[in-house]
C-alpha cells in the first residue's frame, strides 16, 4: 500500500517544551526543538519531515508555547499560519492533545490524529514511516487509543515503560499488542528486569487515534479540558480567540496524556517496532550521537585530555578548547558565554537551576 491510499489522516507536533535540561545550548529564548544539534535541520524540522510527503501541509498542526510561535514560522514556512497554535500557558500534554484533537475535529471530521513530539530522533525514516502508517490503519480500523512502543536496547532508566499484553496482529512485520499498563521511569535493577522479562517496550510519547476515539476518552476521564477547551474554540479566528485561550488554559489542569487518559482508557494498544529512537532529553542523552575516543570521552570541540575517562564535552563553537586533566563522568557544556559543569549522574538536576535562575530574573 503506497502512502498515497492512506487519507483523512491529521498530524499533530507538540513542540512547548522549554528543554531547561539541556542548558545552556537550550534557553528559554530558543529550547531544544528549535536547535541543529545533528545537521542544518532542526529537531522540529526532522519531526515534520517525518509526515511530510505523507500528510498534507494544510493538515499538519504544531502547537507551541506563544513565546516561539515565530520560531516555528520561520522553520517550518510551508505551514498555513493558522495551524500554528501558540498555547499561552504549560499545562503539560493533555491539554496539547485536547486542543489538537478539537482543533482537528473542526477542520477534518473525523481524521486519524498522528501526534508526534519534537524533540525525537528516529531512524530510518521509511521504518517509521510504515510503523506509523500500520497505527493509522488499526487505530481506523479498531477505534482504539493507539501508541508506539520501542523495543529496548538497553535497560534504560531515563524512559517510560509499556508492559505488552496479547499480540493480537502482525501488519508486514509491525506487531500489534494489547498494553497491560504504563510504567514510570524504573530504578536501574527494575529497568533491567522489564528488558530481561521481554515484555515491555518503552514508551515514546507518540500516539495514533481517531478524533471521535480521543474525544470520548476525554468525555470519559478529563471532560474539564474538553468544556473549557470546546468553548475556547468557539473564538478561534475572531479578536477574542487568544484571550479565550488564554482563560481555558487558566482553568485545566496540569496534567500529562498518560496520566489523564491513556492509563484509564478501556482499549489501548501499541505498534511495536524496530527503528531507532531517542529521547533528545538531556545532557546525557547526547554522549551517542558525539564522537568517542579510547577512554570513553565524547566530545564536540577541541579537547586537550590528560587522564579523563567517560566525560561528555559540548562546543557550540567547534573551534574552542576545553582542557580536561584527571576528571571523570563529566557533562562540560559551553554555549555563549554560559558554562555547565556537572557530574553525568546529576545532569537532570540542572532544570532546577535553571527554573530557579528564571524566577530570579
Amino acid at each position: 500500500m503506497s502512502y498515497q491510499e492512506e487519507n483523512n489522516m491529521a498530524c499533530v507536533i507538540m513542540a512547548g517544551g522549554v528543554g531547561t535540561r539541556f542548558w545552556p545550548l537550550s534557553t528559554y529564548e530558543k529550547p531544544k526543538q528549535f536547535l541543529k544539534l545533528f545537521d542544518n535541520r532542526s529537531l522540529l524540522q526532522k519531526s515534520y519531515d517525518r509526515v511530510a510527503g505523507i500528510i498534507t501541509d494544510d493538515r499538519i498542526i504544531v502547537l507551541t508555547n506563544d513565546r516561539f510561535t515565530n520560531l516555528v514560522r520561520e522553520q517550518l514556512p510551508g505551514l498555513p499560519p493558522k495551524n500554528i497554535i501558540g498555547e499561552p500557558m504549560r499545562r503539560d500534554t493533555a491539554a496539547a492533545v485536547c486542543l489538537g484533537a478539537l482543533l482537528s475535529i473542526k477542520r477534518f471530521g473525523n481524521p486519524v490524529i498522528v501526534t508526534l513530539t519534537a524533540d525525537h530522533l528516529i531512524e530510518p525514516g521509511d521504518l517509521f514511516r510504515q510503523t506509523m502508517l500500520s497505527a493509522v490503519r488499526m487505530a481506523r480500523e479498531t477505534e482504539a487509543l493507539y501508541t508506539f512502543g520501542i523495543k529496548p536496547s538497553y535497560a534504560a532508566t531515563g524512559y517510560g515503560y509499556l508492559e505488552i499484553g496479547e499480540k493480537f496482529a502482525d501488519d508486514r512485520g509491525i506487531e500489534h499488542f494489547h498494553l497491560v499498563s504504563f510504567k514510570e521511569k524504573p530504578e536501574k535493577d527494575t529497568a533491567r528486569q522489564y528488558v530481561e522479562s521481554g515484555r515491555y517496550l518503552w514508551n515514546s510519547g507518540m500516539f495514533v487515534w481517531t478524533a471521535d476515539a480521543i474525544f470520548g476518552a476525554f468525555a470519559k476521564h478529563l471532560p474539564e479540558h474538553l468544556e473549557h477547551l470546546t468553548k475556547a474554540l468557539e473564538k478561534e479566528g475572531s479578536p477574542e480567540w487568544q484571550n479565550a485561550l488564554q482563560q481555558a488554559f487558566e482553568s485545566i489542569e496540569k496534567i500529562s496524556i498518560d496520566y489523564a487518559v491513556m492509563e484509564k482508557a478501556e482499549d489501548v494498544r501499541c505498534a511495536a517496532s524496530d527503528f531507532t529512537w531517542k529521547d533528545v532529553g538531556s545532557w546525557h542523552a547526547l554522549a551517542d550521537f558525539l564522537p568517542k575516543d579510547v577512554d570513553g570521552n565524547c566530545c564536540l570541540g577541541t579537547p586537550l585530555k590528560l587522564d579523563a575517562k567517560r566525560n561528555l564535552v559540548f562546543c557550540e563553537d567547534p573551534e574552542e578548547t576545553v582542557m580536561l586533566v584527571g576528571v571523570q563522568d563529566l557533562v562540560i557544556a559551553r554555549a555563549g558565554n554560559a558554562t555547565l559543569i556537572a557530574e553525568k549522574e546529576r545532569t537532570e538536576e540542572v532544570k532546577k537551576l535553571v527554573e530557579e535562575m528564571v524566577e530570579e530574573s
